[in-house]
């Protein structure tokens, strides 16, 4: 038979079963092992309801009838004829006579007024027609607290915080012109001026001999950059030269 008839055959036109791949090994820990002994150790010591090391409790202490019951103080005898008064007295039994104070109560109690401080009437208000009074201290129109002793007065913290606070802003403006006098201005003695002076000048005519060799014509943007930076620079001289010569004391702050 051709080889050819062979492949056009019916027969192949049938899909044949396709073989799947095997399948990847299944991820494993490598701590599962390490994980599963912890766990262990972990349970084996609460298998007897609890902790190993506390002792079961024996089946003899069990719960007693009334053995939570409060005890009471034992019964003492009631005797109905036990005195717990002094006895009446009889008929029969007479005070003590013949006893006489020598004091004059009378006079007493005068010298008692005389000396003593009259008590002071209640303040009561009245609010209605009828004549209803109330008590005036508890309505709050009797001006009690400013009838205080300690009224006004400013009370002890705040006099304190007050002193912290003066104290903070004392030591703040200490330290303000500490920091003022190391910044403090210094003057230049003469020596020290003339010496500037100079150098200015110096600078002044480093400066003018540049520009005087510029050339006559300025024809591109480089030259014009320089021309003006020379100018600017000898302008700036010239200003700090005449400042200098006009004022003869000069004071400079220190860095």
């Amino acid at each position: 038979m051709d080889p050819a008839c062979t492949s056009e055959s019916i027969y192949n036109l049938i899909p044949s079963d396709l073989k799947e791949p095997p399948q990847r090994p299944r991820y494993s820990s490598l701590f599962k092992a390490t994980i599963k002994d912890d766990m262990k150790k972990l349970k084996t010591g609460m298998k007897t309801m609890g902790p190993a090391k506390v002792e079961v409790p024996s089946p003899k202490d069990f719960l007693r009838k009334h053995s939570k019951d409060i005890q009471l103080p034992p019964k003492k005898t009631f005797n109905r004829f036990s005195s717990k008064k002094p006895a009446v007295p009889l008929r029969t039994d007479h005070p003590v006579m013949g006893i006489q104070s020598g004091k004059n109560f009378i006079n007493t109690n005068v010298a008692d007024v005389i000396v003593g401080v009259a008590k002071k009437p209640k303040p009561i208000y009245v609010d209605k027609r009828t004549g209803d009074r109330h008590d005036l201290e508890t309505s709050g129109l009797f001006p009690k607290y400013i009838n205080k002793k300690d009224y006004g007065i400013i009370p002890e913290y705040i006099c304190k915080r007050n002193e912290d606070v003066k104290k903070a802003q004392e030591e703040y403006d200490n330290y303000v012109q500490e920091n003022l006098k190391k910044a403090a201005m210094k003057r230049l003695c003469d020596e020290e001026r003339e010496a500037v002076l100079q150098g200015l000048k110096k600078n002044w005519e480093e400066v003018h001999k540049e520009f005087q060799s510029l050339s006559v014509f300025i024809d591109s943007i480089p030259k014009k950059i320089r021309k003006q930076k020379l100018e600017k620079e000898m302008k700036q001289l010239e200003h700090d030269i005449s400042i200098i010569e006009k004022h003869k004391i000069i004071y400079i702050a220190n860095q």
